[in-house]
């Protein structure tokens, strides 16, 4: 006979009691005691959604100092400034540790770029640099972690290279573990498209492939990773059939000629994959095959109208944390492109497109519970913060603006 944890008999014991009108209200009187309502009382209420905001930018030629520091509420969408995080030079992209207790800055410097180490003090936000190393490429412009949290990988762009840091137990960078130039045939964009430009570094859901998205080569190419020495190896699945390696792309997509592959994003299911290119405004999305890494086609979408005329980057791209939606940023109409995803088949339609309050959207955030987009205009030194439809996906400005100079990236914390 199954019988309840001591713990519980005097509780079930009060349901099998005739309870007379003199219990009833002693049990009115404790029960906010002994079944607390969930999300707080009304003497100590649920506490709020805050986040750290940490703010990568550039230096060079601007009014900025480094890493800038917010707290932002998601219960309002409001930003609160905190000044700056740490003095470094042109952090173009900050990525927050997966334990929330270190951050990693690619110092963007050319032959003398670097990539560096933080730690993020849990009351207050401030950062304290651990060490710092030689990017072994130029001009690093994307960071991520591998899915144990024991990697992190560079994207160099001017080099075209990728690299793989081993993160050791006090947050520290290690002697790198890879270093791998992309290969292929440079896109017909002579003046952008002069060799490999490695833009964008993640790996797949499983840990098992890294993608690199690589604007110069127009392709997004595929490694294998082995999260035991951190090393990345071309992608050459043995014992494939003919068929199976004329339906597949598993070396890698390629897109269309000069079309500039920037960032790439999963589907949060990890079925399909979606890349944004900058030289020709589209996205292309791709069904992704788990056990090989391959990409297939699926379709490429404009993420601009069809009369627009004029300069045009397309820069950042996200899924919504639902997987309804995706987002793109066009840099020249600086506006937010939405797409509504199909569940099943991965394809996108158009939804909309809204002004981004400002100039040349490098990059947009949405925050962690997915209620609000924060958008970075890199050249009017602001960030807007838009709400978010959950029904529509569509955006709508909060008023919540703030001032950052030259804003870049961002990444989120939540406080202790």
């Amino acid at each position: 006979m199954i019988r309840a944890p001591f713990l519980f008999r005097p509780a079930l014991h009060f349901f099998t009691m005739k309870i007379t009108r003199r219990m009833f209200a002693f049990l009115l009187l404790i029960a906010p005691f002994v079944f607390p309502v969930a999300g707080g009382s009304a003497d100590k209420p649920a506490a709020n959604q805050k986040y750290f905001v940490f703010v990568g930018t550039y230096t060079t030629k601007t009014e900025s100092r480094g890493i800038y520091e917010y707290e932002f509420n998601a219960d309002t969408g409001k930003l609160t400034p905190r000044g700056v995080a740490a003095e470094t030079r042109d952090p173009s992209w900050v990525a927050v540790h997966p334990t929330g207790k270190f951050l990693y800055a690619a110092n963007e410097a050319g032959k003398a770029s670097m990539v560096s180490a933080f730690a993020i003090e849990p009351k207050t936000g401030k950062l304290t640099l651990l060490n710092q190393l030689p990017a072994l490429g130029e001009d690093p412009c994307y960071l991520s972690f591998d899915k144990t949290g024991k990697y992190v990988f560079v994207a160099n762009y001017t080099s075209g290279n990728v690299v793989v840091f081993p993160i050791g137990g006090d947050g520290k960078l290690g002697a790198a573990t890879a270093n791998v130039r992309d290969e292929g045939k440079p896109g017909p964009n002579k003046e952008r498209q002069d060799g490999p430009h490695a833009h964008w570094i993640e790996t797949s859901l499983d840990n098992r492939f890294a993608l690199v998205a690589d604007l110069g080569l127009d392709e997004v190419l595929i490694y294998r990773f082995d999260a035991k020495e951190g090393i990345l190896s071309r992608n050459d699945p043995p014992l494939m059939t003919v068929s199976a390696l004329l339906a597949s792309s598993w070396r890698g997509a390629s897109v269309n000629p000069g079309a500039g592959p920037r960032h790439f994003v999963f589907h949060p299911q990890g079925k399909f994959g979606y890349v944004v290119n900058e030289l020709d405004a589209t996205v292309i999305a791709f069904s992704y095959q788990r056990n090989n890494g391959a990409l297939s086609f699926l379709q490429t979408i404009a993420t601009l109208p069809k009369d627009f005329s004029g300069r045009n980057d397309a820069a950042e791209i996200a899924v919504h944390p639902s997987g309804k939606f995706l987002y793109t940023s066009n840099r020249g109409e600086d506006t937010i492109a939405i797409f509504s995803i199909d569940p099943a088949k991965g394809t996108l339609t158009f939804v909309a497109r809204v002004p981004t309050g400002g100039k040349e959207p490098r990059h947009f955030a949405i925050d962690p519970t997915g209620k609000y987009l924060l958008a970075e205009n890199q050249f009017s030194n602001n960030m807007v913060v838009f709400q978010i439809d959950s029904a529509t996906g569509g955006l709508t400005p909060t008023g919540k603006v703030v001032e950052v100079p030259s804003p870049v990236d961002i990444a989120f914390v939540r406080e202790d």
